[in-house]
């Protein structure tokens, strides 16, 4: 029992004395950054998924 209570300890303190968190300002600045490449990707995604789909609906129209 003595190493769970050590291993906690010791994950605190870490948490506490040597995790370098980051200030309000750079995790908003980080956050925009993920929310800008989550929705570039989605659009290209899209774009990608409805190319495709016209394509295949060609495609497919010439062999009725």
């Amino acid at each position: 029992m003595s190493k769970v209570q050590a291993y906690f300890r010791d994950s605190y303190q870490e948490l506490v004395e040597k995790v370098s968190w980051p200030t309000w300002a750079q995790l908003q600045q980080s956050t925009m950054i993920v929310l800008v490449a989550t929705l570039v990707i989605t659009g290209i995604v899209w774009v990608m998924d409805f190319g495709s789909n016209n394509l295949l609906k060609l495609v497919y129209s010439l062999f009725k």
